[in-house]
């Protein structure tokens, strides 16, 4: 049996922010840290979400957010109405 590896999470942070400052490719963080391509990803998703001691994106906060509410609705048995897209609609 293969013995899973635990990464610190200041190295996850270290790794993420590399990707997103865009000093090193996916490709070249997944090969020197011999990682796959799908955990980078997972820990980008992670990051969005503030896992790693850092502050969320507003995108994933509010995706959190909506996440929360609709969990709340299911637990009171109420039936979860679709969610309007505002982006198409105008304002007058």
């Amino acid at each position: 049996m293969k013995h899973r590896r635990n990464f610190p999470i200041d190295l996850k942070r270290q790794v993420v922010e590399e990707l997103l400052s865009g000093i090193s490719t996916p490709a070249q963080l997944i090969r020197r840290y011999e990682i796959s391509s799908g955990l980078l990803y997972h820990w980008k998703e992670q990051y969005a979400r503030g896992r790693f001691n850092n502050e969320p994106t507003k995108e994933a906060a509010l995706e959190d957010r909506v996440r929360q509410l609709e969990q709340l609705e299911e637990d009171r048995g109420h039936s979860i109405s679709p969610l309007v897209n505002t982006s198409a609609s105008t304002c007058n």
